[in-house]
């Protein structure tokens, strides 16, 4: 395994390459990501107990939908077990190492959201997330104010554990190496990651903001429900098939079969 420096257009081709492995088995996808979305729905209703074991699940669960992008290049059938793949298929070891990880991504997230809810006045979001009224420019400021704070707080921990889990369950790398070599393949990438997060970015979040806005305008509410959300679990599905995508270019490993680069 080695790690790989790409130009910042190189991006793109993962966004690409995101689509190309989708649309080779779209069902499979849209299975996995249903299954992780009930189970995640699940354990929200186990107060505290159920978010700290989707948490520490995390990492094992990435590696299940790795390996679904993995053997649906190889044209193997997929089916919903794979979700367990990372601590199934992978030996008692990487077991271990990946929920180590669970349990050290658990406790960062925790720090972040005490870190977050000490700088967001999360009172003033309340009209906005429950939709009881109208939300004023002091709430719409907030709203964009807490997606900033989000994403400079959680980027640092999403270099970390962008692949990590795969580093650990595939190449058998301790945890704590795993976040290094994560977090500098992420740093000596960010060109190409810019470019990656960019692209995403404007499709879940501009595109639906400006899609909302439009349809407010036109009183037709209903009727957008009808399209954001299957628009944000079609974009959600692509995203983590790109996972894969950048796995792959980052890291100099034997495709099984080689998707578009261009």
């Amino acid at each position: 395994m080695q790690l790989l420096e790409v130009p910042a257009k190189e991006g793109y081709v993962w966004f690409r390459q995101g689509i190309w492995l989708f649309r080779k088995n779209p069902l499979a996808f849209l299975m996995l990501l249903f299954i992780y979305l009930i189970a995640a729905q699940l354990a929200i209703f186990v107060p505290l107990f159920g978010v700290i074991a989707l948490l520490v699940a995390t990492p094992g669960l990435s590696v299940g939908i790795m390996t679904a992008c993995r053997e649906v290049i190889q044209n193997k059938r997929v089916l919903p077990t794979v979700l367990l793949a990372g601590f199934r298929t992978n030996g008692k070891q990487a077991t271990r190492h990946l929920l180590v990880l669970g349990g050290i991504y658990a406790c960062l997230v925790f720090v972040l959201s005490l870190i977050a809810g000490a700088v967001v006045n999360v009172s003033d979001l309340l009209p906005i997330l429950l939709k009881e009224e109208a939300p004023s420019a002091e709430a719409v400021r907030q709203m964009y104010y807490a997606l900033v704070v989000g994403a400079v707080l959680y980027t640092p921990i999403a270099m970390m554990f962008w692949f990590a889990p795969l580093l650990a369950a595939w190449h058998n790398v301790p945890p704590v190496k795993a976040m290094f070599f994560s977090w500098t393949a992420c740093w000596r990438n960010r060109g190409a990651f810019f470019t990656y997060a960019l692209l995403f970015a404007v499709l879940m979040v501009a595109i639906p903001f400006f899609l909302e806005a439009v349809f407010s305008a036109f009183g037709a509410e209903t009727v957008l429900s009808f399209l954001v959300t299957p628009y944000s679990l079609l974009m959600l599905a692509i995203l983590y098939c790109s996972f894969y995508a950048t796995y792959r270019g980052c890291f100099n490993v034997p495709p099984a079969e080689a998707p578009p680069s261009a």
